[in-house]
């Protein structure tokens, strides 16, 4: 999910995130039985960095809208 948040759809990062997240708690609730502690670490860092993109995205966006509303009210 962490991946496909960072090439596919920067969405997914919060979700991604939120999942590992979870992952996490249960590998470390139950230490002997999973193997795959660095893949949920991978995919929830992935999931934080398209998570901080998407929040850029969201702020350039914005100020776009902003910046091109005011040169159109001044012209």
């Amino acid at each position: 999910m962490g991946i496909l948040s960072l090439v596919i759809c920067g969405l997914l990062g919060p979700v991604a995130w939120n999942m590992g997240n979870k992952a996490l708690r249960e590998i470390d609730g139950q230490p002997g039985r999973f193997s795959n502690r660095g893949q949920v670490q991978a995919g929830r860092i992935c999931g934080m960095i398209a998570s901080c993109f998407l929040i850029l995205a969201v702020i350039l966006v914005f100020l776009a809208v902003i910046l091109g509303g005011l040169s159109s009210s001044s012209n």
